[in-house]
């Protein structure tokens, strides 16, 4: 194994099995996701929803969760010192919270269906949208957090820069899932236009917080 490989698997490793043992994001993010829905569901007084309503409640609670699973415990200034490529911690830290997001949607997302959706039929195309904005969220998440990890202003300045970047993400998945919750069956209207906008999302923040992640480490 490459050393870049084994610092992007030791790091990756420190970070799920730091979750393994103190449970502080999943939980937290298993019970806003399930209390957002509960909410939807009473207070909207719907036993089912589809289209571009479903999309919203979807999509709405699944960003808002992103806040909740960013947190850092001083992981960047220790590993910084490491003589390894930033590059890698970059790709190891977004790696891990994209881990923290699909754990989260195994259980959101199967609560939401059985809340709200009267079929499952469009829940297997919809899994590559949530990979494709997860990896989108993952990218930028990973980015600001570390523009932010030592401002004493952090849990006010990650919502205010993250929230305007993910916007086209969010446009572009809720489009794409709308069709998926329509009554009726899943429709494809668009479906691959949306893909490719998220898959160029994707694509440009990776390639961003590729190139400036060192340059924020050590500004």
């Amino acid at each position: 194994m490459t050393p870049s490989r084994a610092a992007f698997a030791a790091i990756l490793g420190k970070d799920l099995r730091s979750e393994l043992r103190t449970l502080q994001s999943l939980p937290a993010m298993a019970l806003f996701a399930v209390t957002t829905f509960v909410i939807f569901r009473f207070g909207l007084d719907r036993t089912s929803l589809s289209g571009s309503l479903a999309a919203g409640v979807l999509w709405a609670t699944l960003l808002f969760r992103l806040f909740v699973a960013e947190r850092e415990e001083g992981g960047f200034d220790a590993i910084r010192l490491a003589p390894i490529d930033r590059s890698v911690l970059f790709a190891a830290k977004a790696a891990a919270l994209l881990v923290y997001l699909l754990a989260l949607e195994l259980i959101a997302v199967p609560i939401f269906a059985l809340f709200f959706l009267d079929s499952v039929a469009g829940l297997a195309p919809l899994a590559l949208i949530l990979l494709l904005a997860d990896l989108g969220l993952a990218a930028t998440g990973t980015l600001i957090s570390s523009m932010a990890v030592n401002s004493r202003a952090r849990d006010l300045l990650v919502p205010l820069v993250l929230l305007p970047l993910v916007v086209p993400l969010m446009i572009a998945a809720t489009g794409a899932t709308d069709p998926l919750l329509a009554v009726g069956g899943p429709g494809y209207h668009r479906f691959g236009t949306w893909l490719m906008v998220l898959g160029l999302y994707d694509l440009i923040f990776g390639l961003v917080g590729y190139a400036v992640f060192d340059f924020l480490l050590e500004d």
